[in-house]
């Protein structure tokens, strides 16, 4: 599957004062506050519209919300970052641009170096370049050379020059020392040819669609546009002295077309912005069957059969966002071992997992599903129970950091008691006994520390989503 390329970096140079400055400055601050009305902690509380950023955007830049200076565009690029260090080069259009996510440029420091190398001493132009990356400057970046996941970064000191560009000493930063009282909302799908997919199983087929006909694999042509398609195909082990004949085996589909939410909202109380909200959602189709005896197993047995990552950039006003999205496709079975079942169910709906922030609650959980399913076909013989499940592991974060863990869930559930061998065609045939088919879903996961990103108080530790669990009758009756 191609990757999600961003040929162009987009890069937010601000002029705010930095730590030890702020003393120095604060009567200034005040004395501006009196002349103009702005404050020092934001902009003029504009409305910004939240958009996919085009692959081809042009390079981007924004002033700290800190200053009053709203975001504008600029040439700036990182041409590479340490992590180890946090030191980045910053270049211009004559510097070159960035190789992309994926490929690497020499970094100004060596990552093997065990201290900081000796800082370049400045030349005749690192005036004028450090003027485009100052102290206090605050970086906001697209996948880059050394920083895959994106850049948010605040410029502690401007090291010189070297052939790539400025060398600048850096440390996190968070989106409010941008946004500030600006205001922003919006939900962008996920383009399904963004996405990286590392098969884990051999019988994983991929396929998606988008417009302008352009599809892939065997299912393209029917998959609906914006959705990735995954079919899977595998044995489970057999219960312990069944026949051969007991083989048991899962295949299925999962279809989703994914979505990134995010909202913010400024003018909060003290430094941290009113609102907040990052998760993901979308739309989900499924269908899965197995067939024969699963073996009995003291924990449910897991099967991974995909990991897929995408690291989608949004455009909120001129502000690079960058999401990383992960999902990881499973199969789990459990049961007792002594059902014999040759069942088949369809899912459809939609899901949501996130975490939004208000100052009056602080960081709450928003998790929802609106699945049904049908069955297509349903047999079950001799006594016993068995569960099936094709869900979906999502994390969903900012620059790198996880905000939000998320498992979504569907399943299927039989069970019957007595002697049975029954079908929901003919449920009155050679049976003695009840039977039972239900299906479900659950949807679990945490809200993580690093949703602080935003510039909201950092959560003291991970905040459960809440269990959602529904789940319904498909089948059965008594016999």
């Amino acid at each position: 599957m191609p990757g999600f390329a961003v040929t162009a970096l987009l890069l937010a140079a601000g002029c705010s004062s930095p730590p030890h400055q702020a003393a120095a400055d604060g009567r200034a601050r005040e004395a501006a506050q009196v002349s103009d009305g702005s404050t020092a902690a934001g902009t003029d509380g504009r409305t910004l519209a939240v958009a996919a950023a085009p692959a081809t955007a042009a390079t981007t830049a924004a002033g700290s919300a800190g200053t009053g200076r709203p975001a504008h565009r600029t040439t700036l690029t990182v041409a590479s970052y340490d992590s180890k260090t946090r030191r980045a080069v910053i270049s211009t259009a004559k510097h070159g641009s960035s190789t992309g996510k994926g490929k690497t440029a020499a970094p100004a420091v060596s990552p093997s170096s065990s201290s900081p190398s000796p800082s370049p001493k400045p030349s005749a132009s690192a005036s004028a370049s450090a003027r485009q990356a100052a102290v206090g400057d605050v970086i906001a970046s697209a996948p880059a050379p050394g920083a895959p996941d994106g850049l948010l970064a605040k410029v502690t000191k401007v090291l010189g020059e070297t052939d790539a560009g400025t060398e600048v000493q850096t440390e996190p930063a968070t989106l409010d020392a941008l946004l500030g009282d600006d205001t922003a909302k919006g939900t962008v799908p996920v383009d399904p040819a963004a996405f990286d997919v590392d098969k884990l199983l051999p019988d994983v087929k991929v396929s998606w669609s988008k417009s302008g006909d352009a599809h892939v694999g065997p299912e393209g042509a029917t998959v609906p546009l914006g959705s990735l398609r995954l079919d899977v195909s595998t044995e489970v082990p057999v219960a312990a002295g069944a026949p051969a004949s007991a083989a048991a085996s899962v295949s299925g589909f999962v279809q989703l077309a994914p979505q990134v939410d995010f909202a913010y909202g400024g003018a909060g109380t003290g430094t941290a912005p009113g609102t907040a909200y990052l998760g993901v959602s979308g739309d989900w189709d499924s269908g899965w069957a197995v067939k024969g005896r699963a073996g009995a197993t003291a924990t449910p047995l897991r099967i991974p059969f995909a990991k897929l990552h995408a690291d989608p950039v949004l455009q909120v006003g001129a502000v690079p966002v960058v999401v990383n999205l992960d999902l990881t496709c499973y199969l789990q079975v459990s049961g007792d071992g002594k059902i014999t079942v040759d069942v088949e169910q369809n899912l459809k709906g939609a899901f949501k997992a996130g975490g939004t922030f208000g100052t009056a609650q602080g960081w709450t959980p928003v998790s929802s599903s609106t699945m049904t399913s049908t069955p297509v076909r349903t047999s079950v013989t001799t006594s016993g129970s068995v569960r099936t499940t094709l869900g979906a592991e999502a994390s969903v974060g900012l620059y790198g950091t996880v905000g939000v863990t998320a498992d979504l869930a569907p399943y299927l559930r039989g069970e019957a008691t007595g002697t049975v061998t029954a079908t929901s065609a003919t449920p009155g045939a050679d049976a003695q006994g009840t039977w039972n088919l239900y299906g479900g879903v659950d949807l679990s996961g945490t809200l993580r520390l690093q949703l602080s990103v935003f510039g909201t108080p950092v959560l003291e530790r991970g905040v459960p989503l809440g269990a959602l669990h529904r789940e319904w009758k498909l089948a059965g009756g008594t016999l």
